[in-house]
């Protein structure tokens, strides 16, 4: 019967009832393959809705498939009374194809079968199984003990299984070693005699299950109500009413409660409560998250968290599928604002097992049976680096391959843990069974469980007397503890009367032998105490309803906590994102929509340039999900309709946790708001809204039939209810609507009324007169008064400018201001991209300040914009860039004169005017909004130490001042803003790489110069290159133009610059080139790299390197004063023509051992000292290690030291000659006696060595001699190995010949010297850039 849409406010749709259909009998289940080699009463069989009322609803059409499905995902399960029985609740989720979702409740219990077609059907089904049973153990004599077949899955999934390679391997290896163990819970199959099914002596059951469908999930009331209709089925005693009656009241007399407000309708036994949370509330979640975090545990929900919002795989594993719908939901409800976007399928049917292999982020819920072994079904999923893996069971969460963290994990960790021990929940994940219906009172004091302890005394009593009634055991009136109701025998006709609990404790021998143990331990001092703690637990249990709201009124209060500490989490996280929204141009929805897919509607960049650099790897991909790019639509579309409730609520947190006038910093710590959520809570559920229509006698169910339904009252059997009664409904009048909806306005006007009379008289005075003057009369501020407003606001701002600045002066000069009393040693972790970030929101605000009219979202751009339009007005903007001038050098490379003097490379600086920057900044295409635009020139002006120049020169032009501000803002108010000009002249103090280390995609310009020497200033006839590495990236190789010193090439940014690789490929009548140095400008930000070389590149000369590795060192910037022209000039150049002579083994003056000691010591101290400095704080380890008095070259000195003269051997002798001499040397003591006999570290030292000389050899052929011995050093560091190999070249023959007494190989103090210091770097792990290494593998 169809009905009107009058009744689309009711709390449930459908009453439905799935099950066996008699008239069908058992047929297999519909997915579930071949099941001949399974045990019968092991087999899912076919279920059909049996009933459902009403037939249909106009606003929530009935699906059968789909609901039946659901109900029983594995269709119906046979059993007998040895089997467990015990009812079972789950939920599940039904989503339409327009995206709108209908809730299920669901109950599954077992009945008698009575049916003897259906006893005979299962016994042929017996014969048939134990006959193949037979015949394949005759064709197979043997079956590995592991093979498990899964039941009740697709042919496909258990082809795959069968067929699996991998299936011998151990159920206990995780499939990802480095990860722990998954803990498996193990399979119990029972055996064949204990699962045979005898129609003499057992009885058969099969499960059957009762509905509630709905469209707003009061799943706890609904979990209720049908726990109480299955507590009446199986009562001895037939309701008062028949069961119609409750069904019929729960259909079409219980109303949904509108948002906002608490409701409480009756049932069978005790009365059910709900609460529906208001429009600017979380929005209702009525599952447990207590059970969540007691199922799983902080951290492994925590990382669940972080896998939903970084839309991974999803695939939850339980033996309950309350359980799966439980994680799934709450998952998905702590996304909030944000809705999980892909495929969400809380109970995988086995119809659909196969989206399993979907290619796509899902979140999939897997039930298994207790023949499935999850082993098996984990090898088998594909994509397994990207799956998050929960087995829900074991507590246990297995995480995708390098998944981000959230950031600030532990501080989430911390605050979840606290209001967890504030409701008393451990941390860990309960170790106890969790599946407790909500009938039942979990007792935390110390009672006796008298149902427990009656059934013992009933299984061991010595008295032989039954003294167990319905409460012993679960009730089972078929087992055979009673009474057969078949036999004509009452079920409690020869029962004795159940004596009472004190009876028990005093009479009874078993107790007393207890309780005596137990008195003697000092736990109790006599029997009597626990009589008195039962009767006060009888008293307690007095009032099931009170007992039951209380623990509705906890888990509602825990949920919101929850729920709120996660919210602020995401608030916290993106408390900016509507800045960097970009805003159509269009100004109808219809063409937005149209040309959505080739729009960019939120700028990316610019809000991770503001982000903390240890949230990038997280804010990073979460920014490329699925469900963000949703949410920003919907905050555009927001621009033409009304805001999405979620997306309201979250922008209201905003304004509450972080408002405008607060510090934009991570500094600030405000507690998340639940005081106020709980307060809500708790006054509804204190102050009932609404009592819905109790159940009562139906005038359409005729006194004969109400008979006949109590008379025919079967335990444990539901009975056929009557299609005439419930598929009837009732005709609701307009004015009957009417006056349900005046009755929640009423309650409206008693909340309003009681809380004006909790106020002062005067203060409800005052509430009464304005609300009569209403919004028409507003205060009207005198002058005097805007201005002391105004005045406040301009002191505020210059004060919170002071602030900033001296925060940013600490934390970049560390450790030192600390030394100069500027800050604390236990200085807060703010990183410097928050600083800046800050320091861009508190030039918005300034520039903001007093503004006539703002075009756009960024006020500092609208200026700087204003600024360039008046300069092109007035004819100013001459801003172009400088050529580099090369006074002495002409085209040809011929010098001027024939002066021995080289004339002196200077080299112009690059413009200071702020347009060029601004040009800069509008090139960069990655950038998409006014606010990113802003921060980005912020910037870089902050790098090029030109912020305070720029903003002078802005806010100097005093025309446009005038006609864009208002009197009292802060641009014009003199003397403050000079004050805020000179706090930003401070920054100029430090150095900031915020632009480069900020827009690693950005496209910049580089201008490379090579400097000859003096002396050899002729160019190389053969093809040179460059390759260029710094922080972020490599250039790869750019070719030279032949005949030219200089070269510009467009790269994405390097980053700071650390080494260069200058070669060639010695072709040409005259390749040999001498460089002395190479100087590399970033043409954006105007840094200059100087990279000193002073070497021949060529064979046969200096080395014989066709390459060479240079390292870099930045040159300051140029102040103010100095003189454009003269700015960046070049440093000096070394006086002598050849080749350094400690490049090689013979030479003048060296350094004594004292000097070189000591500057060993340095080198390694500074390289220590790197690795305990913050990691913002350190240098460039490269340096450390390769520059001018680096640790390779002080090792070079201390192999130059005592070398005897070169005249014995020949000239230009390097140490990489000696190291080869070595290597031979050694290479052959594996063939002879000695080297057998040497120890395991000997061995081991000497087989590295010779290895890494060869593979340098090979792999490193560009390099000259200096450049492989600079390459072993380095590996020796690295791999810890140096300080071993000393020791060994010491007692080779070559040293002893090639060496005099005072080198460091003659002398044993000297050499433990050396050995001892090198040591000190074991415990730091070193890791070279991949620009030293180049074409070697090692």
């Amino acid at each position: 019967m169809g009905s009107t849409g009058q009744q689309a406010g009711r709390l449930v749709d459908y009453f439905a009832v799935c099950g066996l259909d008699i008239a069908t009998g058992l047929k297999p289940g519909q997915f579930s393959g071949d099941t001949d080699h399974i045990h019968p009463l092991l087999r899912g069989y076919k279920s059909q809705v049996l009933t459902h009322y009403p037939s249909i609803v106009d606003w929530n059409p009935f699906d059968h498939d789909g609901v039946n499905m659901l109900c029983m995902p594995k269709g119906m399960s046979l059993c007998t009374q040895r089997d467990k029985r015990q009812p079972k609740f789950h939920s599940f989720i039904m989503t339409k194809e327009d995206g709108t979702r209908t809730y299920g409740a669901a109950l599954t219990f077992y009945e008698i079968v009575t049916d003897l077609d259906i006893i005979s059907q299962l016994e042929t089904l017996q014969i048939k199984y134990v006959d193949f049973s037979r015949r394949r153990k005759t064709s197979t004599p043997t079956t590995p003990s592991h093979h498990v077949v899964l039941e009740s899955l697709s042919p496909k999934i258990e082809r795959r299984i069968i067929s699996s390679p991998r299936r011998a391997s151990s159920p206990a290896i995780s499939i990802h070693s480095p990860k722990p163990r998954r803990r498996m819970t193990p399979t119990s199959t029972p055996t064949h005699s204990a699962r045979h099914f005898d129609p003499k002596k057992d009885k058969l059951y099969i499960s059957k299950c009762i509905c509630l469908i709905l469209q707003v999930p009061f799943i706890q009331a609904c979990q209720k109500f049908l726990e109480q209709i299955y507590d009446a089925v199986k009562s001895q005693a037939p309701p008062e009413l028949p069961l119609e009656c409750y069904i019929y009241n729960i259909l079409y007399e219980v109303p949904r409660p509108p948002p906002g407000r608490s409701m409480v309708f009756s049932a069978i036994s005790r009365n059910i409560s709900c609460q529906r949370p208001s429009g600017s509330e979380l929005p209702l979640c009525d599952f447990s998250m207590r059970q969540m975090f007691q199922l799983l545990g902080v951290e492994n929900v925590i990382q669940l968290f972080t896998c939903a919002l970084l839309e991974n795989q999803i695939l939850l594993v339980s033996r309950d599928y309350q359980r799966l719908m439980l994680i799934a939901e709450c998952i998905s409800t702590l996304l909030f604002p944000f809705q999980w976007q892909h495929v969400y399928v809380p109970i995988l049917p086995a119809s659909m097992l196969h989206f399993l292999d979907a290619p796509v982020p899902f979140m999939m819920g897997l039930h298994l049976d207790n023949t499935m072994d999850q082993t098996q079904i984990l090898m088998e999923l594909p994509n397994q680096a990207s799956l998050c893996y929960v087995d829900i069971d074991n507590h246990y969460v297995e995480l995708p391959e390098d998944m981000p963290q959230l950031p600030d994990i532990h501080q989430l960790h911390h605050d979840l843990c606290e209001v967890l021990h504030k409701y008393h929940i451990s941390a860990e994940p309960s170790s106890e069974p969790l599946y407790v219906p909500s009938t039942s009172q979990t007792k935390t004091t110390n009672t006796i469980d008298w149902s427990k302890l009656q059934t013992e005394l009933t299984l061991v009593g010595s008295t032989g007397r039954n003294l167990n009634l319905e409460t012993g055991i679960e009730t089972d009136h078929d087992s055979s503890y009673f009474s057969s109701p078949s036999r004509g025998e009452s079920p409690t006709s020869s029962m004795p009367a159940l004596p009472t609990k004190q009876d028990i404790l005093r009479n009874n021998e078993i107790v007393s032998k207890v309780a005596a143990i137990v008195q003697r331990t000092g736990v109790i001092q006599s029997i009597s105490e626990f009589e008195d703690s039962n009767s006060n637990t009888d008293s307690e249990q007095s009032s099931p309803t009170d007992a039951d709201m209380k623990l509705d009124l906890d888990e509602l209060l825990f949920g919101a906590a929850i729920r709120e500490i996660f919210l602020y989490k995401l608030v916290g996280l993106l408390r900016h994102y509507e800045t960097f929204v970009i805003q159509p141009m269009t100004h109808s929805l219809e063409s937005w929509i149209a040309n959505r897919e080739h729009m960019t509607n939120f700028d990316k960049t610019a809000f991770l340039s503001d982000q903390p650099e240890a949230y990038l790897p997280f804010l990073s991909p979460f920014t490329e999900t699925q469900m963000f790019a949703t949410f920003i639509d919907n905050k555009i579309i927001a621009n033409w309709e009304e805001k999405e409730d979620s997306l309201r609520i979250f922008d209201a947190r905003i304004v509450e946790h972080f408002p405008a006038s607060a510090p934009q910093t991570p500094t600030v710590e405000i507690v998340p708001f639940t005081s106020e959520a709980e307060s809500t809570i708790r006054m509804r559920a204190r102050s009932i809204d609404y009592s819905a229509v109790a159940p009562h006698q139906l005038a359409s169910l005729q006194p004969d039939l109400a008979d006949n339904s109590q008379n025919s009252h079967k335990p444990g059997i539901f009975p056929k209810l009557h299609d005439e009664v419930l598929l009837k409904q009732p005709h609701t009048p307009n004015n009957t609507r009417h006056r349900n909806s005046a009755q929640w306005r009423r309650k409206d006007r008693q909340q309003q009324h009681s809380e004006h009379l909790q106020l002062d008289p005067q203060e409800r005075e005052q509430y009464i007169q304005q609300a009569k003057r209403g919004n028409s009369q507003q205060v009207q501020l005198s002058h005097y008064d805007q201005v002391q407003t105004n005045w406040k606001f301009v002191e505020g701002l210059l004060k919170e400018c002071k602030i900033k600045t001296k925060k940013m002066l600490v934390s970049k000069m560390g450790q030192e201001a600390v030394e100069l009393g500027h800050g604390d040693v236990n200085r807060s972790g703010v990183e410097e991209n928050t600083l800046i970030a800050s320091l861009c929101d508190l030039l918005e605000r300034i520039f903001s300040h007093g503004i006539t009219k703002k075009q756009g979202k960024s006020a500092l751009w609208f200026h700087l914009i204003s600024y360039r339009k008046l300069r092109e007005k007035r004819g100013d903007t001459d801003y172009s860039e400088k050529p580099v001038v090369v006074p002495g050098w002409d085209g040809s490379l011929r010098r001027r004169n024939s002066s021995s003097q080289a004339p002196e490379l200077i080299m112009y600086p690059l413009p200071t005017d702020l347009l060029f920057d601004m040009r800069n900044v509008e090139k960069m295409t990655q950038i998409k909004t006014d606010v990113g635009h802003a921060r980005a020139f912020v910037r870089l002006a902050l790098e090029r130490k030109l912020l305070h120049k720029h903003l002078q020169q802005l806010v100097s032009d005093y025309e446009l001042c005038k006609r864009k501000y208002k009197r009292y803002s802060f641009l014009r108010t003199e003397e403050e803003k000079e004050q805020f000009l000179f706090h930003l002249l401070s920054l100029n103090a430090v150095d900031y790489f915020c632009f480069t280390n900020s827009f690693t995609t950005s496209v910049v310009v580089y201008q490379v110069i090579i400097i000859h020497s003096r002396k050899f200033q002729s160019m190389t006839t053969a093809n040179a290159y460059v390759i260029v590495a710094g922080e972020i990236a490599e250039s790869g190789k750019i070719p030279m133009h032949k005949g030219s010193s200089q070269i510009m090439f467009e790269h994405s940014n390097l980053g700071v610059l650390t080494t260069i690789r200058i070669g060639h490929d010695n072709s040409g009548l005259s390749p040999r080139w001498m460089v002395d140095s190479v100087l590399i400008r970033n043409e954006v930000t105007g840094h200059m790299y100087r990279f000193p070389c002073g070497r021949w590149i060529g064979r046969g000369v200096d080395d014989g390197s066709l390459e060479r590795l240079l390292v870099g060192e930045l040159i300051e910037h140029p102040s103010d004063t100095e003189e454009p022209a003269r700015g960046m000039s070049t440093p000096p150049i070394p006086s002598s023509p050849s080749p350094s002579p400690s490049r090689q083994i013979k030479g003048p003056m060296k350094p004594d051992r004292d000097m070189i000691q000591e500057m060993l010591t340095d080198a390694v101290n500074s390289i220590v000292k790197h690795f305990y400095k913050p990691e913002k704080e350190r240098g460039h380890l490269t340096v450390l290690l390769c520059g001018e008095r680096g640790l390779v070259k002080c090792m070079e000195y201390v192999l130059q030291h005592g070398f005897r003269s070169a005249r014995l051997f020949r000239n230009n002798f390097f140490v990489w000659d000696f190291l080869e001499k070595v290597s031979k040397y050694l290479d052959s003591l594996d063939c002879d006696d000695e080297g057998r006999l040497s120890s395991q570290q000997e061995k081991r030292a000497r087989r590295t060595f010779c290895h890494t000389i060869d593979e340098i050899n090979f792999g490193a052929h560009m390099a000259g001699k200096d450049g492989k011995f600079q390459l072993l050093v380095c590996i020796g560091i690295r791999d810890h190995m140096l300080h071993q190999w000393l020791p060994l070249l010491a007692e080779t023959p070559v040293a002893t010949s090639m060496y005099d007494e005072c080198s460091f190989f003659h002398s044993h103090s000297a050499l433990d010297f050396l050995v001892n210091l090198l040591m000190q770097l074991e415990e730091f792990t070193i890791t070279l850039e991949s620009s030293i290494t180049k074409g070697l593998e090692l």
